[in-house]
């Protein structure tokens, strides 16, 4: 029973559970991100070099057997290699907005962590009194 206790004893601390919540919401983020690279931003890029589906373009690396139909799924389902350049393409369009978001969260949130300005240093203590008078003496002496 001692493992089962030092389990549970790991499982609800504030780290775990945190890191938990985070792959959760990471997940679910990761998710909105490729909706909007595949059904907003790749059909633009697409639009731009002239084919409206970038996520289609392949090249076929081996025989294509007759009768099967020149498109991605067909070919993979076919067992033809394919370099798929076009979905590469998605991804790393994603990875690098998923990273740009990622980073202006992290610049916003170290914002937010950062402390006050300081507080003006206090005003030096009064030297002692002795440290007066023999600085009284010594301007004295100069006139």
């Amino acid at each position: 029973m001692g493992m089962m206790q030092e389990f549970r004893e790991f499982a609800v601390k504030g780290n775990v559970i945190d890191l938990a919540v985070g792959v959760i919401i990471g997940g679910a983020f990761g998710k909105i991100v490729d909706s909007v690279v595949s059904d907003l931003i790749m059909p633009i890029v697409g639009l731009a070099f002239g084919k409206l589906d970038f996520s289609s373009h392949f090249i076929a690396l081996g025989n294509v057997p007759p009768g099967t139909a020149m498109t991605l799924d067909a070919l993979k389902k076919a067992g033809v290699p394919v370099l798929a350049y076009g979905s590469f393409l998605t991804v790393a369009v994603n990875f690098i907005i998923l990273a740009f978001i990622i980073f202006l969260m992290v610049k916003q949130i170290n914002r937010m962590k950062r402390e006050a300005p300081a507080a003006p240093a206090p005003a030096p203590a009064a030297p002692p009194e002795d440290i007066v008078l023999l600085r009284e003496i010594r301007d004295s002496l100069k006139r």
